[in-house]
């Protein structure tokens, strides 16, 4: 632990504040925990009093979080609980549930920033200019044009999005966590004044609605960046303004109108008809659900208005059929708990020495067996030679790309 007096009184208090309120837990719980008075707790958690170890080591246990989360952070955590948990309906009952998950997105958030921190490598981005819907304009129309002007500045064309996460993380500087949430939330997204626009993605969802809901949340970037907010599985219900926005500017953005029906005529044509299967096939194709590419089918007028309220009724399975037809699983790329960029950087910080091993297994959310896989997987990789033979190479984080430095 750092020496005490080099110890930052009020950056304490607010990551012990943070980490007892992400733990559900109450002041008057953690006093009683520490066996000390609430007014004396209170006087901690606002900097006025330091802590000696041996409370903060209790306290770090007890909220589940390492000394170093507590005491080894070069900045104040950044408070998201309050703008979250405000856009949360307050007559739920499982509010416990949520305050774990937007606890642990405030974990994963502080843990990037601190990251980035270690190894000096700040992302930086060129945001687009946030747009807004203009007064008495057509809401469908304005977000069709948003999503053609978003897929031309991210260079992907007009053909299917196959590495969704990784190209909003990349290119668009997304940063993109995946965590359980209640199956009726798809995802939460607030912005960071140091880390920039930060979403998390509900775990539980298949991966189709997971690819849904980033297209969705990147919707939510483009037109109310500032806002944290809480996204829910509203089906049938009357949606406001912003909400039709986001869900016009994923159809389009998913399953653009040009590609999607220069694709629907190319069956038409070859076999005079467009079944059930080449629906299935259609969807598998842009890594979207039946359902969401049987209503953009409805939607450009290529099938009858009502065929997705009909094939519900007939006890359509779209699983089912494309397990008979054999089509691949949808890409599982957003399942990872935290973007990739993130696992590197932990990784590089490891091999330089700058983390632990136990700072770096708590970092990645596993054991240290688990840790060390993950570094070897990020330093050595196979590769295939021109004779056709796999070989490890290493890649080595310490050498400088810099020309003038040995190698």
């Amino acid at each position: 632990m750092a020496q005490e007096n080099e110890l930052d009184p009020h950056a304490i208090g607010q990551r012990l504040t943070a980490a007892r309120k992400a733990r559900g837990i109450t002041q008057e719980e953690a006093a009683e925990f520490l066996g000390v008075s609430r007014p004396t707790l209170s006087a901690t958690e606002r900097g006025i009093r330091l802590p000696d170890p041996e409370e903060i080591v209790r306290l770090a246990r007890h909220y589940g979080r390492t000394v170093h989360e507590i005491v080894g952070r070069r900045e104040a955590p950044v408070e998201l609980q309050p703008h979250l948990r405000a856009a949360v309906r307050s007559s739920r009952n499982d509010l416990e549930e949520i305050d774990r998950a937007i606890g642990e997105f405030q974990r994963l958030v502080d843990d990037y920033r601190e990251l980035e921190k270690i190894e000096g490598a700040e992302l930086v981005v060129d945001y687009p200019s946030e747009v807004h819907v203009p007064r008495g304009a057509d809401v469908k129309q304005f977000a069709e044009d948003i999503s053609e002007r978003e897929r031309g500045r991210l260079a992907v064309g007009d053909q299917p999005v196959l590495e969704l996460r990784k190209t909003l993380e990349d290119c668009a500087g997304l940063r993109i966590f995946v965590v359980g949430l209640p199956s009726d939330i798809a995802g939460m997204y607030a912005h960071v004044a140091a880390l920039g626009y930060c979403v998390i993605v509900n775990r539980k969802h298949p991966a189709e609605r997971r690819r849904w809901t980033l297209a969705h949340e990147y919707a939510h970037f483009l037109s109310e960046r500032h806002k944290a907010g809480v996204d829910y599985l509203l089906e049938g219900a009357r949606k406001p303004r912003g909400e039709r926005f986001c869900d016009t500017f994923a159809a389009n953005f998913l399953m653009p109108r040009r590609s999607v029906r220069q694709r629907f005529y190319d069956v038409a044509r070859s076999t005079g008809d467009f079944k059930v299967a080449d629906l299935c096939k259609l969807s598998a194709d842009y890594l979207v659900s039946a359902q969401a590419m049987t209503l953009r089918l409805e939607e450009l007028a290529l099938i009858d208005k009502g065929t997705w309220s009909l094939l519900r009724e007939k006890g359509f399975k779209p699983e089912r059929l494309r397990r008979e037809l054999e089509l691949e699983a949808p890409e599982t790329e957003a399942e990872a708990e935290y973007p990739e960029r993130y696992k590197y950087l932990a990784v590089a910080a490891f091999c330089k020495g700058k983390i632990t091993e136990g700072q770096l297994a708590g970092f990645l959310r596993c054991d240290r067996v688990s840790a060390r896989e993950i570094v070897q997987g990020c330093v050595n990789r196979p590769e295939t030679t021109s004779n056709g033979d796999r070989e490890i190479i290493e890649l080595p984080f310490q050498r400088s790309l810099l020309r003038h430095s040995p190698s």
